[in-house]
């Protein structure tokens, strides 16, 4: 009988569901999944089966809300506008960690308003503006891309080329190793003028909305997280 009752427990064991913690079916984090399926979980009543992607880089979608709602100079920008933004920028693959870039640069330079005009105080009669459009482009870019200032995608293009452009002579003179470090450079090398030595040490001025835009997306993932564990929290 004994044997019998050890039997009937090893056969209990095995047939037994295995419970704790499990993969999820799509690992993938790239900013196409920010959202994956589990497997073996049943959520609470009312929540999705998919739950949000913790770890993975900050996503165009997560920046987006953040260039809609957190451009202190436009509080209202065009939603299509960011689209094409974001479009644009996808096209020349910036590494993850500086994604957004356009986003924060046309936040500052012109609150997201493609009529902008600005700098006359650098143009010989002081009145005429030199920078002109989204990204407040100057003439240079007309001359060394064709472009038209006040076409959003035309401006956005060559923004994005021009600091492209840089990434050979950035990686030669900085000798940086990492993307972010690269583009980085490459994107302050390409904003303001030459200077002797490069500006391999320096940072963007729209960097610093960017960073804080990405502070802000890591503090809701986290209480995002923390609603996910806590059914209780009402968020």
């Amino acid at each position: 009988m004994k044997n019998l009752s050890a039997i009937l427990f090893a056969v209990s064991l095995i047939s037994a569901p295995l419970y704790g913690f499990e993969k999820p079916i799509n690992t993938d984090v790239s900013d196409k999944a920010n959202y994956v399926q589990t497997i073996n979980y049943s959520p609470p009543s009312g929540q999705s089966d998919y739950v949000q992607v913790q770890n993975g880089p900050i996503t165009y979608e997560e920046l987006k809300t953040y260039a809609m709602r957190d451009c202190n100079f436009n509080r209202n920008p065009s939603e299509k506008l960011i689209d094409l933004l974001i479009d644009v920028e996808k096209t020349h693959n910036p590494p993850p960690t500086m994604r957004g870039m356009i986003l924060a640069a046309a936040c500052m330079e012109s609150g997201f308003r493609a009529d902008a005009k600005g700098d006359r105080r650098f143009s010989k009669n002081k009145r005429t503006p030199m920078a002109i459009g989204i990204l407040q482009q100057w003439p240079f870019y007309e001359k060394a891309y064709g472009t038209n200032r006040t076409d959003p995608q035309s401006a956005a293009t060559s923004w994005m080329q021009h600091i492209v452009r840089q990434i050979p002579k950035v990686k030669k003179q900085c000798r940086y190793k990492t993307e972010h470090r690269i583009w980085l450079a490459s994107w302050v090398t390409g904003i303001r003028y030459k200077k002797p030595g490069g500006r391999c040490n320096e940072r963007p001025k729209h960097y610093r909305l960017l960073k804080k835009w990405q502070r802000q997306i890591e503090r809701d993932r986290k209480l995002q997280q923390k609603c996910n564990e806590h059914e209780e929290c009402g968020c």
